[in-house]
């Protein structure tokens, strides 16, 4: 049947069907078609497909139905997939379990369903789980062209964020200088080690340097990452006046290390700070914090960029500002 499709390269399919998925313009109802050089990905709303992508009529194959879990269950229940894991967030323990099992029902390609039973916490960054479905917290997740290995009982890790990751990773040039604050697994600092860069990752949770030091391997850019456990803090007097690209993506608390961002910071470096703010007032505290530790570091600073990453609570957005500090003192607080 001729539909509407996105007719991307094969070698950018994922990259499209990923950032195509995140706007919900996928028509499930019918089967990506591979052709000789390209991928044909169904729209389902050709109207809101982002400027750049083809757009063309093109015949696909209806989709095989399959269960899903709503036609277990009767109604949509929400969950996140990271690999093979089904990640829930039920605070009623019944209505968990019949979550679990429907999605265990389904032929949705899981293996292991497990409910957050706690924020994230203490500087490991951490949660406790329930395991409902299945034994191994620990899976393979994949996003943009790089795999993770990633165990959700020991590390942090979001999905959620893969597009904001691959924003940032789009904006790295081959042979720059990286520092990641607060790595990880190496969601961030992979794709920029990918992009040609020399990445320092750097965690106090000594098993996500583990994996980090595998995703590294996994991708093929060991020799372009230095994993490094501790606390940065500590580690940043090896590392003064290092770095063209910082990353600080830890939104509750990135204002209380800005002082060691700059220490680190070369003559040019962009920031990439990320912040949770009331939604009315988002970016005013991101901006006063990082002028008064650059400013008293001899940097002048450009707001390159700023945006809400995603909403965080009702009232609540978690955000990032791009900005690029310079000691040439030419591009002082200018404002995009």
């Amino acid at each position: 049947m001729n539909v509407p499709c996105v007719r991307v390269p094969r070698e950018m399919g994922e990259e499209a069907r990923t950032e195509l998925a995140e706007a919900e313009l996928i028509d499930r109802d019918f089967a990506i078609d591979s052709g000789e050089d390209s991928l044909f990905i169904p729209v389902s709303d050709p109207d809101s497909v982002a400027p750049g992508y083809d757009v063309v009529k093109h015949d696909v194959d209806p989709r095989e139905t399959q269960t899903l879990p709503a036609d277990v269950l009767g109604f949509e229940p929400t969950y996140e997939r990271l690999g093979d894991v089904a990640i829930i967030d039920e605070d009623d323990p019944e209505r968990a379990r019949a979550v679990a099992a429907a999605i265990a029902d389904s032929d949705l390609p899981l293996v292991t369903v497990i409910n957050k039973r706690s924020k994230v916490k203490g500087t490991e960054r951490v949660r406790d789980w329930d395991v409902l479905v299945g034994t191994d917290t620990e899976t393979v997740h994949r996003e943009y062209g790089c795999s993770f290995l990633v165990d959700v009982a020991s590390v942090y890790f979001s999905p959620r964020l893969a597009t904001e990751r691959h924003r940032v990773a789009r904006q790295v040039a081959d042979g720059e200088r990286v520092f990641d604050m607060f790595a990880g697994v190496g969601p961030f600092t992979v794709p920029m080690a990918k992009r040609g860069s020399k990445a320092v990752g750097v965690d106090i949770n000594e098993n996500a340097v583990a994996y980090l030091e595998e995703n590294a391997r996994r991708n093929d850019v060991a020799e372009r990452i230095t994993a490094v456990h501790g606390d940065v803090r500590e580690v940043a007097g090896a590392y003064a006046d290092w770095a063209d690209r910082i990353v600080m993506n830890l939104p509750h608390s990135a204002d209380s290390f800005l002082d060691t961002a700059v220490s680190i910071a070369g003559e040019e470096c962009t920031i990439h700070y990320y912040d949770i703010q009331d939604e009315d007032a988002p970016f005013e505290h991101g901006l006063d914090v990082i002028r008064t530790a650059a400013n008293s570091a001899g940097y002048a600073v450009a707001v390159e960029s700023r945006h809400v990453v995603r909403s965080y609570s009702p009232r609540e957005a978690n955000v990032c500002l791009d900005v690029r500090l310079s000691r040439d003192g030419g591009t002082a607080n200018r404002n995009p």
